[in-house]
């Protein structure tokens, strides 16, 4: 019996091994997966985050984030069909951008400064938009470790990824903030 809260459907799209590599992305021009990228996410449990379809859910949005086919910068659960508050962000803040998960995030504060950007979308294929975001933001996360909340300020253009992927997880498209 499994002691987290994967549905039997979200194991088989996870499957049990990192090495199957790269997930299907949905898309927004597909009818169904459009209607289920609009879905609210379920947070994730501690039991969630020490079973092994966490593990290899991880590594698989991070094979499918670095596909040569469809890079991006960021990519959240929903995207690949798991309704967990889960997003992978690339950190262009730190020395070394690399890829960061993060668990049940929240953005507690945005400031008052906006700035128009473009964006993309994994989900949103072969457009971009201008999009206005937060310059800067404090976000919380539960640590994978700890199981306690963490709170972190971000900014710049990794504030603008965070507000992207945390946006998925309610169900909001970066075309819906045009």
């Amino acid at each position: 019996m499994k002691n987290d809260t994967f549905t039997a459907e979200e194991r088989q799209l996870i499957g049990r091994s990192a090495e199957a590599g790269v997930m299907r992305v949905l898309k927004s021009d597909c009818e169904a997966d459009s209607l289920q990228l609009r879905e609210l996410s379920l947070p994730l449990t501690a039991e969630d985050l020490q079973s092994e379809t966490y593990t290899v859910l991880k590594a698989r949005m991070l094979a499918t984030v670095n596909d040569p086919d469809n890079e991006g910068v960021g990519i959240a659960a929903p995207q690949v069909g798991i309704r967990k508050q889960l997003i992978a962000v690339e950190r262009h803040d730190r020395p070394e951008p690399e890829f960061a998960f993060y668990a049940n995030p929240r953005i507690e504060r945005y400031s008052e400064e906006k700035a128009l950007g473009r964006e993309g979308c994994l989900s949103v294929p072969n457009r971009t938009e201008a999009v206005p975001r937060s310059t800067a933001i404090v976000i919380s996360y539960l640590d994978e470790q700890s199981g306690q909340r963490v709170e972190e300020t971000v900014e710049g253009f990794t504030a603008v990824i965070f507000q992207h992927e945390i946006d998925h997880l309610a169900g909001i498209l970066y075309i819906d903030r045009k």
